[in-house]
């Protein structure tokens, strides 16, 4: 049937040879792209709703549960990566093992997952960015710093701070991926030097009191007709759901398989080492966020009302080192630029694999003439992410970031246990252990989260893949390489 017609593993190697795309990225340049997507959003943002509204201090449990349900997934990645080495990242291998129509849903879920990821951390920087300027006395006026669904005044006003730094970046990925990957590394390095201070430093301003008790009881937290339910296991689940966006990134390790110089072997190292690295970072960063303040203290309402927007430079600011605030600050804002350099990046190369294989137009894998880089995709895609950063309230889309994540690793733990089944020769360099209970495990727990979103999120994202198959039945299906062989 032409809806489950798979792409072959000898057409994927022939893509390979006639990429024009420069292999430049090594081992540890792949290393930093996964720590640059991941660490970011998550610390820097997430930290204090998760503690408020789902956990408490048992944060740190819903990062290690978010991290485990990323290792099953992580491991899936790796054993494709090994395989078919190419950008495209889980659509790629979809197409390659469960079929045509899988492939253009997951790859429509994945642009879900790069864009919005993309426009939250643009308006996540533009706060951390504000911020940073007004330690130094500079204000904008709010209607250049809030869309118009914030806005409290009247007439004209957008996010202009969240639609330059798309702007900006999208000008880098242009001129090319060696120059990007140049520019991760050293913004990877002041990241994780200032997440290390943050874990050494605010240990010492550790008050255990504050870890009592360390799960607190199940309750309901009313904000005029919003109504969470918050802490006890549930709340840790929730919280586990609510921000696995912190975790979205590593996945875009496998997108620039294309510009590996070693793909079958570097890829899957630096996303299982990515991966790793991150979630011991943020278990700490949350041990140490809550045991400097209360959960409580996170409240929007309460006595610190910025805590739940900038959580870890309140923390220190609280302690008294306003000097420190400005560490956190700095880092925090310079390191939200690799985190949306690599999700745009990501999702370029997604729209340049789904391209050469007729599912979208040909327009999208056109490639700059010296910098060899998807140019006119990468344009395209800049301007509608700066657009609706600048103008749009963006309340949900996290969850629906977390929910486009969920959605194709689930869906990369069905089809490497399905290759494995059809295919057990293919050669893999890599190979997942004890496959069929990593799968299983993979696929429960990532339904399992995904079910532990919000409601409206939920909804949106559904709304967001049959948009994808009118597309795809509209003209992808016609369009589709393998249709007009």
């Amino acid at each position: 049937m032409s809806l489950f017609r798979r792409k072959s593993i000898e057409a994927f190697e022939a893509d390979m040879k006639k990429s024009e795309l420069k292999r430049v990225l090594g081992k540890w340049s792949l290393t930093a792209i996964g720590i640059g997507a991941i660490i970011g959003g998550g610390i820097f943002v997430l930290t204090g709703t998760g503690a408020y509204y789902h956990a408490g201090p048992a944060l740190a449990l819903s990062f290690i549960i978010a991290g485990i349900a990323c290792v099953f997934a992580a491991l899936c990645y790796s054993e494709f990566a090994s395989m078919i080495p190419v950008e495209g990242s889980a659509y790629a291998y979809a197409y390659g093992t469960i079929g045509e129509i899988f492939a253009w849903i997951i790859g429509w879920g994945l642009v879900l997952e790069y864009a919005m990821g993309s426009m939250t951390v643009a308006v996540s920087w533009s706060g951390y960015f504000n911020k940073l300027i007004g330690l130094f006395g500079v204000h904008l006026p709010n209607w250049l710093t809030q869309d118009p669904g914030s806005y409290q005044g009247t007439g004209f006003s957008m996010n202009l701070p969240a639609t330059i730094i798309v702007l900006l970046v999208t000008a880098l990925l242009v001129k090319g991926t060696k120059e990007a990957a140049k520019a991760n590394n050293i913004i990877v390095v002041v990241k994780v030097s200032a997440v290390l201070f943050v874990i050494i430093v605010g240990a010492f301003c550790v008050h255990s009191a504050n870890w009592v008790p360390f799960i607190p009881e199940a309750t309901q937290i009313i904000e005029g007709t919003k109504v969470h339910e918050a802490y006890g296991w549930g709340g840790i689940i929730s919280g586990a759901a609510a921000i696995f966006f912190a975790y979205v990134g590593f996945d875009a390790v496998s997108t620039q398989a294309g510009e590996a110089i070693n793909p079958k072997k570097d890829v899957p190292f630096a996303i299982i080492a990515s991966l790793l690295v991150c979630t011991v970072l943020y278990i700490l960063v949350s041990l140490v966020l809550t045991g400097m303040m209360n959960y409580h203290d996170f409240n929007p309402l309460g006595k610190y009302p910025n805590a739940i927007k900038a959580p870890v430079a309140m923390a220190f600011e609280i302690a008294g080192m306003p000097w420190a605030v400005f560490i956190i600050t700095v880092a925090a804002t310079v390191g939200l630029i690799s985190v949306l350099m690599v999700m745009m990046l990501g999702q370029s190369r997604i729209f340049l694999g789904m391209s050469k294989d007729g599912l979208i137009p040909k327009f999208f894998s056109e490639l700059h003439p010296v910098n060899k880089t998807p140019y006119k995709n990468s344009i395209f895609l800049g301007v509608i992410i700066a657009l609706v950063a600048g103008f749009t309230p963006i309340n949900t889309l996290a969850d629906m970031t977390s929910f486009g994540t969920l959605f194709a690793f689930t869906m990369v733990c069905i089809a490497v246990w399905l290759l494995r089944v059809r295919e057990p020769n293919l050669q893999r360099n890599f190979k997942v252990p004890a496959l069929p209970v990593i799968a299983v495990c993979g696929i429960c727990i990532n339904v399992f989260l995904m079910y532990n979103l919000d409601h409206r999120a939920q909804l949106l994202s559904f709304a967001w893949l049959a948009l994808g198959l009118v597309i795809y039945f509209a003209y992808s299906k016609g369009n589709s390489k393998l249709n007009n062989q």
